[in-house]
């Protein structure tokens, strides 16, 4: 039987049984949500709506390094809090449109490609970073979500404006590929997004621009390497765990495939082959096992690291965001390693704001941070596993069947 264009194997037949039943309860899913929710309300600068990339629980906001990829999941996270009630709907409303008529406004970009790191209060570059095509996706995508849900005609023409301006022709930089991004000391970046990973969401918003669109055999251009790990036959470019988990917080992949594969279904593939990778280091590392696992890109006691590729084995650290990233592939399995986790280790881990980054329990190392993308790759995916409510306001949207009429993504 083939699936997705890949054969299907025992490993999959589990996969398709797997229990959809929750393993966390579901006050520990709401508060998740409702802490990571708060991240992005107090940790957004209060007049441009800017996010910090990261902060230190219990620290007031100050003005700091915004990351631009996190104001976008800021963005979906405030409708999140609006649709839970876990804030006040002017209030979030009115931040929202601050945001988006600062992003208009106020922050440098070029061509409509936000910097990576912006400073929060003035929305000036920080770092020499790039203009990002890839975190401006993760931007557009919270953008693309707030014009679909608050039915508010300021937010609307804001929203469409900017959706509008990136110009993804111009990323192409006279290729098939997207650029990695743009700097004004020498221009386009050596690297293109040409193997799949993270950029299934940039794809499809350049496919679906109103004035900028790529041209839809881009689709077809970037590659797709296989991966055997243990009899698991997925989609794979030694990348972390993150990029089999973002591009779904939004885009709504089930039952749905092009030419190549259902996505949906090899993420599943990935977040299973992530876990059995994890409990192969179980003698070295005691406390992973099938039930508390999870390394992506994270802090570590040695700093931030892209850990969770098959070339790069883990070094004990545990991170919620790899298990919490994935809950809507696999909800029983996820859903159990992050109450495990708060139940074993507590406040070590748990904090205002949910999960802190990362930890090692044989160091007693617990990071002191929390990371925007990481809570909200949480949030968003917590989510949809619960009600879908990302996905539906993104399917529900003209950009959303243009790009994947483009590419080709048709129900199965």
């Amino acid at each position: 039987m083939a699936v997705g264009g890949l054969a299907m194997t025992s490993v999959d037949v589990a996969l398709a049984d797997e229990p959809r039943e929750q393993g966390a309860p579901d006050d520990l899913l709401d508060e998740i949500e409702r802490r990571g929710c708060l991240y992005f309300f107090e940790m957004a600068d209060p007049l441009t709506g800017m996010v910090r990339d990261r902060a230190v629980p219990g620290q007031p906001y100050a003005p700091g390094a915004s990351s631009i990829a996190a104001t976008g999941f800021g963005l979906s996270a405030l409708a999140v809090a609006d649709r839970r009630g876990y804030l006040d709907h002017e209030m979030a409303r009115a931040r929202v449109r601050r945001t988006l008529e600062f992003l208009c406004e106020g922050a440098e970009h070029e061509h409509g490609f936000y910097y990576h790191f912006l400073d929060s209060s003035t929305g000036k570059r920080i770092w020499k970073s790039e203009a990002s095509s890839v975190d401006t996706a993760w931007l557009l995508c919270g953008v693309l979500h707030s014009k679909a849900y608050w039915q508010d005609q300021r937010i609307e023409k804001l929203a469409s404006m900017l959706l509008d301006q990136a110009d993804w022709r111009w990323m192409l930089n006279g290729g098939e590929l997207l650029s990695h991004g743009w700097v004004p000391e020498s221009g386009f970046l050596p690297y293109r997004w040409d193997a799949y990973c993270e950029l299934l969401a940039m794809y499809l918003l350049a496919l679906s621009s109103p004035r900028h669109a790529i041209p839809a055999s881009c689709w077809s251009a970037f590659k797709r390497p296989m991966r055997d790990f243990q009899g698991i036959f997925f989609i794979d470019s030694n990348a972390p765990l993150f990029v089999h988990q973002y591009s779904h917080a939004w885009f709504d992949f089930r039952n749905r495939q092009d030419e190549y594969a259902d996505y949906f279904h090899n993420s599943q593939r990935a977040t299973q082959a992530h876990r059995l990778y994890c409990m192969a280091s179980a003698k070295e590392y005691p406390w992973y096992g099938p039930d508390m696992w999870g390394v992506t890109a994270s802090d570590s006691p040695h700093g931030y690291r892209a850990r969770g590729s098959f070339s790069h084995p883990p070094d004990g650290t545990l991170v919620p965001c790899a298990a919490g990233g994935s809950i809507a592939f696999l909800p029983q399995i996820c859903g159990t390693v992050l109450q495990n986790m708060k139940d074993q280790y507590g406040d070590h881990v748990w904090c205002r704001y949910g999960f802190r980054d990362a930890f090692q329990p044989q160091t007693g190392w617990y990071g002191p941070d929390v990371i925007g993308i990481d809570l909200g790759i949480m949030v968003l995916m917590t989510e949809n596993m619960r009600s879908s409510s990302v996905w539906n306001a993104i399917m529900s949207t003209p950009e959303a069947k243009w790009g994947m009429a483009a590419a080709g993504l048709h129900a199965i």
